[in-house]
């Protein structure tokens, strides 16, 4: 028997683990690390089933080849072979890639995902961040001029904080790295602040604060707006940050007072008066907002909005609000414009943001004919038939693809129109570290994993993905991955030998970590400190490196050195807000929904957290049930598509809301457990064609359907 301490890395909380393992290399129990700085032995339901995914039956163990429709295990040479013909058949314009959202929580991913992406040799790079968080992305670099400098709630020293379209005790937060946060929202009331939470549904994070605000799906804008509004009608605005555009940004929100955003929004007028001066008059207080809010037709508005409000209390940048993280691997960003359509989809001219096109038109570039028709496609750890809008015609586009080469550890609704799928081996066989979400974290903080298991003849995830960059890139099957490891650590470290001599590690991805590490904001070749991976070994259960500290105007990007308040897209969309408050309200609006026991798709496969509260249904207040005569089940049509799914009556949810999770849809699927708890897939109502236009973001909440009686 032994135990090795890791990082979850099923969420974005980044919790410790205690997981002990026999002789066998089975792992028997898994519990919190008590010893961990930041989540000091908190663990959630998925951390604590880690083992039963890492040994789950129905995870490929090894790599498969499809012909017609069977499928049949070959060696990894043979694999990699197959990936090679099948890319060399097809130019790099006409190939694409989708990066899932996995991708984030492994090194694998970080490290070597935009590699692939590059040598692909086209534009047609797609990832979960369009399904997702890509609001945030935009409006932070237009207003800081780094799309991923993005301030989070200082949790643990904040009087007030204001949550919207969040529930972060059924999804552990995002964007907002912070372990244990129904505790560290429980703290903010026991030191006697206040806790707000908008939502169209009374969550279980609602239910643990001061108070919950109803409020109609998709119009968080107009709430924010008529807040911000109040602030300068009652000169309330407190300004202690560098900035550009105030004058104009007060200018565009005359359009929006409370009267007139009550009306949109359904929040009453005197509640969005009153949440103004509440947020004015507090010691220090944040606004945090996250996936409903991103995932709606406003949604890079509503991002700015919540960063305007930080801003105009004057919360951005100091103790108790909004702040920006240190991670221990950043390099400072260099001052330059930051810019959204520097290319356009071919068929949609949709605009590029963050070198990504938005995965609601990736059917359009596979379906429609022409110059750059994308005809080969590689995926990441993703499963955009379930996770995209639309998937159903996903699913059928797929089914066109003349090469599609999958890393994946299952036969999923996705892989399975894949010619070739590479496994990545089990997660105590890889090693660990946070690139990305330790950049969102609420103290700054820093870990490493080592692998806990040595590798059974499969290469790592690293490796994997370090030998597709290689083949797309035209340089074969054979050749050494190292190389590509040689030639970023050359561009990170310059013609310096004996950097290179002294970096610590026993793989390229090591090395690499090592040497941002070192290069970091506290590592020695900065002068910021001894940080190095040498030292992270050391400290098997994480490294405290402090709370949040202010960081402004430092830490700005901005061509100006200043935070642009009012920048142009922006202000030109505001007239698009503006202009749709005469829309007519739809009989139903539709929103998803997230599960303790759940993350998107890849988590119905373990028994333990299936069933219970963890099921597919549509939640429904029964004031509509009544209204509409309707039963047990009911039949729901979108512009798109209908479902027949059943009813889950409860008064948490508002009356003209309905609420369906994400991530189901496995009927027929070769994942037992899955296929046995199949549900329904919610992107069969959702429309590819409604976007938010500024980022490209899918549109998840807020989506008109109506109700039968099934």
């Amino acid at each position: 028997m032994s135990i090795v301490y890791r990082t979850c890395p099923l969420c974005e909380a980044v919790c410790g683990l205690k997981i002990t393992l026999d002789d066998a290399g089975h792992v028997t129990d898994v519990r919190g690390d008590r010893e961990d700085p930041f989540s000091r032995g908190f663990i959630c339901p998925k951390g604590a089933s880690l083992g039963r995914l890492d040994e789950d039956p129905d995870r490929l163990r090894a790599p498969l080849v499809r012909d017609g429709d069977q499928w049949r295990e070959v060696s990894w040479p043979a694999a990699f072979a197959a990936v090679e013909r099948g890319l060399a058949a097809v130019p790099g314009p006409a190939r694409a890639i989708y990066l899932g959202n996995p991708s984030a929580h492994t090194m694998a991913g970080a490290l070597y995902g935009s590699a692939v992406a590059r040598s692909l040799g086209t534009r047609a790079v797609f990832s979960a961040s369009t399904a997702d968080q890509m609001p945030k992305h935009v409006s932070c670099g237009l207003m800081f001029g780094n799309p991923l400098a993005i301030p989070v709630p200082d949790l643990d020293r904040t009087a007030y904080l204001l949550m919207l379209g969040a529930n972060p005790l059924e999804s552990n937060g995002s964007l907002c790295t912070a372990p244990d946060f129904p505790g560290r929202l429980k703290a903010i009331r026991k030191r006697g602040g206040r806790l707000v939470v908008v939502d169209p549904r009374r969550t279980r994070t609602a239910d643990l604060a001061d108070e919950h605000v109803f409020v109609r799906p998709g119009t968080d804008a107009y709430l924010l707006a008529g807040i911000a509004h109040t602030l300068f009608a009652e000169g309330l605005v407190t300004v202690d940050t560098p900035v550009s555009g105030l004058a104009e940004v007060e200018a565009a929100l005359r359009d929006f007072p409370a009267e007139l955003a009550a009306r949109a929004c359904g929040v009453p007028a005197a509640v969005i008066v009153r949440l103004a001066r509440e947020l004015a008059a507090a010691p220090s207080a944040a606004v945090y907002a996250r996936l409903g809010t991103c995932t709606a037709e406003f949604g890079t508005i509503t991002q700015w909005l919540v960063d305007v409000l930080n801003v105009l209390t004057g919360n951005l940048d100091r103790p108790g609000g909004a702040m920006f993280a240190r991670p221990a691997t950043e390099r400072g960003a260099r001052r330059k414009p930051y810019r959204t359509g520097r290319w356009h989809s071919r068929v949609r001219g949709l605009p590029e943001a963050n070198g990504e096109l938005p995965v609601a038109t990736l059917a359009d570039e596979i379906e429609t004919p022409g110059e750059g028709q994308v005809r080969a496609l590689i995926t990441i750890a993703g499963n955009p038939v379930l996770s995209a809008p639309n998937g159903a015609r996903l699913d059928r586009a797929f089914r066109g693809l003349e090469f599609m080469v999958s890393v994946d550890p299952y036969l999923n609704e996705t892989t399975r129109h894949a010619h070739v799928i590479l496994p990545p081996p089990r997660i105590l066989n890889s090693g660990h570290f946070d690139f990305a979400l330790l950049g969102f974290a609420v103290r700054n903080y820093v870990r490493y994993s080592p692998p806990a298991l040595p590798l059974d003849g499969a290469p790592p995830e690293t490796e994997i993905l370090a030998r597709l960059a290689m083949i797309a890139s035209g340089q074969g099957a054979d050749a050494d991955p190292a190389l590509l490891d040689e030639l970023i650590l050359t561009g990170l470290l310059g013609d310096s030998p004996e950097r290179r001599a002294a970096l610590d590690g026993s793989s390229g991805a090591e090395l690499r970590l090592d040497a941002m590490l070192r290069l970091g904001p506290y590592g020695e070749w900065s002068g910021g400190g001894d940080l190095s991976l040498r030292k992270l070994r050391e400290h098997p259960h994480g490294i405290d490196l402090g709370p949040l500290e202010p960081r402004l105007p430092g830490n700005l990007a901005t061509a100006s050195g200043l935070i642009e308040l009012a920048p142009e897209g922006i202000m030109a969309d505001l007239v698009r807000l503006r202009a749709r408050l005469s829309a007519e309200i739809p009989e139903f609006l539709l929103i998803g929904r997230r599960h303790l026991r759940s993350n998107n798709s890849w988590l119905h496969n373990v028994g333990p957290l299936v069933g219970g509260s963890n099921q597919c249904t549509l939640q429904i207040n029964p004031v509509d049930v009544a209204r509409l005569g309707l039963g047990r089940e009911a039949v729901v049509r979108s512009a798109k598509g209908e479902l027949t799914v059943p009813l889950e009556p409860t008064d948490t949810i508002m009356p003209g809301v309905v609420s369906l999770p994400h991530g189901w849809g496995h009927e027929g699927s070769a994942q037992a457990v899955a296929a046995k708890n199949a549900g329904v897939s919610v992107n069969v109502l959702t429309d590819e064609d409604v976007i938010d236009p500024l980022s490209g973001n899918a549109v998840f909440n807020g989506v008109p359907v109506s109700l039968a009686i099934r």
